[in-house]
């Protein structure tokens, strides 16, 4: 497996999708909430702490990690390499969690350089130091299921197609559903509200969110991370007989 993880992240950084990717996720973020006006501007606010960071991510991330993931299966399916790589001696498993962990140690390496945000809300706080960081860390380790989530579905729509604009699209909206749509769905039906978006990624990153580690919430991003994935087992090996 960690043959698989090696490959991903050399063809990432083999090519300018790795460097568009990191550049893309730091300079929105860096724009939003340092340059332009408005409401996830954190000079603005008037709080030191980076919660307009954690709102805008997500957002960010529903396009850009689709974008990462699409050419997973879909391109080995459409150069036709794909029968060459499950003939590999490893378990259908062990290449797409090596897949999946390319994934996520990529968006991951895009998310560190934000932690210049929390010395900076920190030194600008008053008295300086002044930011919470129970509810910082627990929003960081929230956001890092989060990125698991979506690049778990993400592979997954890579094995539905060979062409990789579907299978971004396909992404895109899975994880839109799941993060956003739930959401909306429990104002439309506010009686059973609670129960609605408990079921989406929102409710559970916002629970995260506020320092507190629940296993309710870890489980939650845990099944989905588990339920895609061995989706995208069973898709290859329908492909592979």
């Amino acid at each position: 497996m960690k043959s698989i993880v090696l490959r991903e992240i050399k063809s990432f950084f083999g090519s300018p999708i790795g460097y568009l990717v990191i550049a893309i996720f730091l300079i929105l973020n860096g724009l939003f909430l340092w340059v332009f006006e408005g409401d996830y501007n954190i000079l603005n606010s008037g709080f030191a702490d980076l919660t307009p960071f954690f709102t805008l991510s997500p957002w960010i991330l529903v396009f850009l990690i689709p974008a990462v993931t699409m050419r997973s299966f879909s391109d080995e399916k459409k150069q036709g390499t794909l029968e060459l790589l499950l003939t590999k001696p490893l378990s259908v498993w062990e290449i797409v969690n090596g897949k999946f962990l390319g994934a996520v140690l990529l968006i991951c390496i895009a998310i560190i350089p934000t932690f210049i945000y929390v010395a900076a809300i920190s030194s600008l706080g008053m008295p300086e130091g002044n930011i919470d960081m129970g509810s910082t860390l627990g929003s960081y380790f929230g956001l890092v299921f989060l990125v698991g989530a979506y690049a778990a579905i993400g592979l997954f729509t890579s094995t539905l197609s060979d062409n990789q604009i579907v299978a971004f699209i396909i992404a895109v909206f899975l994880c839109f559903l799941f993060y956003f749509g739930f959401e909306a769905l429990a104002t439309v039906l506010p009686t059973l509200s609670n129960t609605i978006a408990y079921l989406g990624m929102q409710d559970h990153f916002k629970s995260m969110s506020r320092g507190v580690l629940d296993t309710r919430d870890i489980l939650y991003f845990s099944s989905i991370i588990i339920v895609f994935l061995s989706l995208t087992v069973n898709q290859l090996k329908s492909f592979q007989s």
